[in-house]
């Protein structure tokens, strides 16, 4: 019988799995991978001008600081607690939320994730157009090009090479953005004094603490596709840390320079203001911190490629199952690629509105969900479910599964009343109780409050006892031949 001819070398360093779960013979990488991984995934380009909207609409420098270092943190605490699901169950997180929503009814959450991985795309796109386009004069239209298409073969090669680089450009950029940062400490960067003047006002004050929570929040729903890997018995507790100082301290750190440079140094553009303050410091660091730092957010989009790939996959999956072979993930990075990529170029907005108007709407859409998750896998379910049921449309979890749509369902709908929209192409929206208070945008977390409240109370009728019968006699020989039946044991 003749034999396959061997895979070529470049073929083989391409990840072969994709939404099925990892066993146990499979795991591998450390705990603090994870931080170096999340610090670069915030140490780019885009954070920088997160820092500019509190400036933008009137914030002084301190107060746009304190806004967005209150609201990193509160974000990347629901951001971290999801990284602890990775290792317990060696499945991507879209998955996982099959035991929340339903074996299909988990396509809710999913067209909110999917949403959330283009807008981010869509932004860094134009964000790198007219950021290299400022600093260096390269054409929008090659930068586009370029970035989109490294961004997507990225994804592509998939999750250890997505560890790989960004180890590799966190090692460069970080002396050169501690550089230009000192020379901001001390003096040596320029500025002047604020053409206008800056102030504080509430509704400006939420605005950047909602979009600094809602960039490490919508981190979430692919924080455990990077810890999949990890052994089983990785502890909880280590593994959160890990993700909570990289994914916070980096984040923390560029939107304080951002705001800065917004408002010392009067820059429009955060990557433009970069490459000036560090020019300024040392001749030729600015030119340098500026290029890596958009290597840095080309990276990111990588990663968000590889994430909305496991979600369409999981999305496919739930309406008509598949074999989610290397070839079916490699396609569907191409066709993403290729949508934010066109969607971008169709955009006419700045790059600071087109940040904030996107973080606004992921930040909605999510947080019923990361809710529902959390309050399953923390508080109802503690961490136990059954692998091969949830590659069941009537396993145990069910194809709908009720509580997690309602709760869903609720917690986005009492956002409504309190929402505040910004311009999106000559259309915006404030609730009328967002009104009644000055146009403070507090609507997710009365959403945050809600979802978890009404699945709280929603699970008390779940017979959580009953899973853990059929859970108790599953081993991984039982999960491997579970996966098996359903094609997706051995990568192809």
């Amino acid at each position: 019988m003749a034999t396959a001819p061997p895979e070529p070398a470049a073929l083989r360093t391409i990840e072969t799995r994709s939404i099925e779960w990892v066993p146990e013979t499979e795991r591998h990488g450390r705990v603090w991978h994870q931080s170096p991984l999340w610090f670069l995934g915030n140490f780019q380009y885009f954070t920088i001008a997160l820092g500019f909207i509190g400036p933008s609409l009137g914030l002084a420098l301190g107060w746009s600081i304190l806004a967005g270092t209150l609201g990193i943190l509160a974000g990347t605490v629901f951001m971290a607690f999801h990284a602890a699901q990775g290792p317990t169950l060696g499945l991507p997180q879209m998955i996982q939320s099959r035991a929340q929503f339903g074996y299909r009814g988990v396509v809710v959450p999913l067209a909110a994730t999917l949403f959330t991985y283009m807008a981010f795309n869509v932004a860094d796109q134009v964000l790198l157009s007219q950021g290299l386009e400022g600093t260096f004069g390269w054409s929008a239209e090659v930068v586009a090009v370029v970035c989109s298409g490294g961004a997507g073969l990225l994804a592509i090669y998939g999750h250890d090479w997505v560890h790989r680089i960004f180890r590799l450009l966190l090692l460069i950029s970080l002396p050169l953005m501690t550089l230009v940062t000192l020379g901001v400490l001390l003096g040596e960067a320029g500025g002047q004094a604020p053409a206008q003047d800056l102030g504080f006002a509430w509704a400006a004050f939420f605005a950047q603490f909602s979009a600094a929570a809602a960039y490490n929040i919508t981190y979430a729903p692919y924080v455990s596709d990077y810890s999949r890997y990890l052994p089983k018995g990785t502890p909880a507790r280590k593994i959160i840390a890990s993700v909570f100082f990289g994914a916070a301290g980096s984040a923390i750190w560029l939107i304080a320079l951002g705001s800065w440079l917004a408002v010392e140094l009067g820059a429009a553009d955060g990557l433009v203001g970069l490459q000036t303050a560090g020019n300024e410091t040392i001749d030729g660091l600015g030119d340098l911190a500026a290029f890596f730092s958009a290597a840095a957010l080309a990276a990111t989009m990588g990663m968000n490629a590889y994430g909305g790939t496991l979600s369409v996959l999981t999305g496919v999956d739930s309406v008509r199952g598949i074999r989610p072979t290397r070839r079916a993930r490699v396609i569907t990075v191409i066709v993403l690629t290729v949508g934010w990529y066109v969607i971008a170029r169709s955009i006419a907005s700045d790059a600071v509105s087109t940040v904030f108007a996107s973080l606004t709407l992921m930040l909605y859409l999510l947080v019923p969900w990361t809710a529902t998750n959390l309050v399953d896998f923390f508080f109802v379910r503690r961490g136990h479910y059954s692998i091969p049921d949830l590659f069941k449309p009537r396993g145990i979890y069910g194809a709908w599964a009720w509580r997690g749509l309602a709760a869903y369902g609720a917690g986005f709908a009492a956002q409504v009343p309190f929402m505040v929209l910004p311009d999106l192409g000559g259309w915006s929206y404030t609730g009328p109780l967002a009104e009644q208070i000055s146009g403070v945008d507090v609507a997710w977390i009365v959403g945050l409050s809600v979802s978890a409240t009404v699945y709280l109370a929603l699970s008390r009728s779940l017979d959580v006892r009953a899973e853990e019968r059929v859970i108790e006699h599953e081993d991984e020989p039982a999960i491997a031949e579970a996966a098996d039946e359903r094609g997706m044991a051995v990568p192809a």
